[in-house]
């Protein structure tokens, strides 16, 4: 006497390996737009500031952010322990008022856009950085 088993439906594409999908592609892309010069305001390869740099990566990747880090700030979900693309933010003019943001692409590392070095690849744990971090969001 056969036995029938049942058929398990295939495996659905996940919203996480999506989330995964995109974010790569955002760090690939801001990772590719290294030594581009800082522009205020700017938000293309011609010239980037810092949430310039994370809205134009996140949105060749299929992502609509906010286009200054105050507004990307209020979206997402805090985190602390980092993932790749999750968006680093930080207080540049004192206080706690969110006025950077960066991609963290992992091993302790950020992509972003400084006024001093354009398009550029930090650590974390530089000092400058370090004593102005506000926290994360994972979008």
């Amino acid at each position: 006497m056969a036995t029938a088993t049942a058929k398990k439906p295939a495996a659905k594409a996940t919203t996480a390996s999506f989330s995964t999908d995109y974010r790569s592609k955002a760090i690939s892309v801001a990772k590719s737009n290294q030594g581009v010069k800082y522009l205020w305001g700017g938000s293309t390869p011609k010239g980037f500031d810092c949430s310039g740099l994370v809205s134009y990566s996140f949105k060749q990747a299929g992502k609509t952010l906010p286009r200054t880090a105050a507004e990307m700030y209020t979206k997402g979900t805090k985190v602390a322990s980092l993932s790749p693309g999750d968006l680093l933010f930080y207080a540049t003019a004192g206080g706690k008022k969110v006025t950077h943001v960066a991609i963290y692409i992992g091993n302790g590392q950020m992509v972003h856009a400084t006024s001093s070095k354009g398009v550029t690849i930090d650590k974390m744990s530089n000092s400058y950085w370090k004593a102005r971090y506000v926290g994360a969001k994972r979008i």
